[in-house]
């Protein structure tokens, strides 16, 4: 892909009426061309010495023939229809920038909740499961207490009580769908997840041990 980059110092003047010129009229007569798929308009972060402001439009084509064909068969119509509208009021540059590489984030958002109150409490084993340190705060969930019986006999759980006055201490933290698969495999089969209602009034999930 070919980006055609056109940075634009306008008038402080008239640049409202540019502006909205350049949104409603001027891209769009520059799509319909068929030269460009797609035009992105930003301003330019900067305070001018020479004073005005400054925007960046960058068009895009699929390759260097289609912007070439736009310089033969676009270009002079559309620069033309500019001067007659804001010529003297505005400087302007063009530039081409070739597409090498593409990358995009593929870090899952973290939008669940996971309290926790065993193991996980501690920051080097949280680090072993999801690989890096998650962002947390303490909570309590009511209603319900620690087990008197461990997990194989080495690991706590929780039960439901039903009682205000029965709490576990522990922290909530936010995850991914992603870090909750981690977190499955980490608690094994002995243990379920259920979603419940922290003290401060957060929807979160929470391990448990199996019933039979």
């Amino acid at each position: 892909m070919i980006i055609y980059n056109v940075t634009i110092n306008i008038d402080e003047k008239v640049q409202q009426a540019w502006l909205d010129w350049m949104q409603t009229i001027h891209i769009p007569d520059m799509l319909s061309t068929g030269k460009f798929i797609e035009a992105k308009m930003s301003r330019v972060l900067v305070d001018e010495e020479m004073g005005g402001i400054t925007y960046s439009v960058q068009y895009t084509a699929i390759n260097r023939e289609m912007l070439q064909q736009y310089y033969n068969e676009d270009a002079q119509r559309l620069r033309q229809d500019t001067q007659q509208r804001f010529g003297g009021q505005f400087v302007a540059f063009r530039t081409e920038l070739e597409v090498l590489n593409i990358q995009q984030n593929t870090v899952e958002r973290a939008t669940e909740y996971l309290f926790v109150y065993g193991t996980l409490l501690e920051r080097d084993v949280r680090k072993l499961v999801f690989t890096r340190e998650l962002d947390g705060r303490k909570d309590l969930l009511s209603g319900y207490r620690i087990h008197r019986n461990k997990v194989s006999g080495l690991y706590p759980s929780v039960e439901a009580t039903g009682q205000d006055e029965d709490q576990v201490n522990g922290e909530v933290f936010v995850v991914s769908t992603k870090d909750l698969k981690r977190a499955d495999q980490y608690e094994g089969e002995a243990y379920t997840r259920k979603r419940v209602l922290l003290a401060s009034g957060t929807e979160a999930w929470v391990y448990q041990e199996k019933s039979d």
